[in-house]
């Protein structure tokens, strides 16, 4: 038989249990009350929106909107070791240079992949003959609407890069193994050329 311990400790174990349950989702989706946009710029707005979120929490959410981007993995498998083109290029939000994957926005109608080989173009000179899509994700889904979706681009050919006025960019080839070494010293600090890199490199691993 417990003795007067052991049921209170059975009592608190019960209760700690209880406060930290959750409640399961009633629906899958927030249902938007209000929304109101409280700044538009030329490559993003801004919304202030009022949510019941499938918790059942009623709460203010500021949201960036986009159009979404592209980014292109790159590689060049001439030689014993593919070789992945990176681009490097100042970038004030981070307020230093940064090790990039060629990568640009959507316009407004614009199919993903046009888009994908337009930045390539512009950004580097190079064309390719083979594309493919690997998989799209949310570049900061606490606040930003922004998806990002990473495509592969293999038989690459050179040319002239026409960059837009504020693009002055630096590019280069570096082999796999150099650039996975540079995302784990932490050289690489760009969120989406990371998932690229380690990508690549899981799928030589394989």
């Amino acid at each position: 038989m417990p003795n007067a311990r052991s049921q209170s400790k059975g009592r608190s174990n019960a209760s700690r249990s209880k406060k930290t349950s959750s409640k399961k989702p009633s629906r899958s989706k927030a249902r938007l009350l209000s929304s109101r946009v409280v700044y538009r710029g030329s490559a993003f707005w801004v919304s202030l929106d009022e949510v019941l979120e499938p918790s059942g929490v009623r709460v203010q959410r500021d949201i960036v909107h986009h159009t979404g981007s592209v980014v292109i993995l790159a590689v060049d498998e001439n030689g014993s070791e593919p070789r992945i083109l990176l681009e490097r290029q100042y970038r004030h939000a981070a307020q230093q240079y940064l090790w990039e994957l060629p990568a640009g926005r959507i316009d407004k109608g614009e199919h993903e992949l046009h888009a994908a080989k337009r930045e390539l173009l512009e950004e580097t000179g190079y064309t390719a003959s083979r594309w493919k899509r690997i998989f799209k994700f949310y570049a900061s889904p606490g606040f930003v609407a922004e998806t990002m979706s990473l495509y592969l681009a293999q038989g690459l050919t050179a040319g002239v890069a026409q960059p837009e006025d504020d693009e002055v960019i630096t590019v280069r080839f570096f082999p796999l193994k150099d650039a996975v070494s540079m995302v784990v010293r932490n050289v690489i600090r760009d969120a989406k050329t990371i998932s690229g890199v380690l990508w690549l490199s899981h799928e030589r691993d394989k």
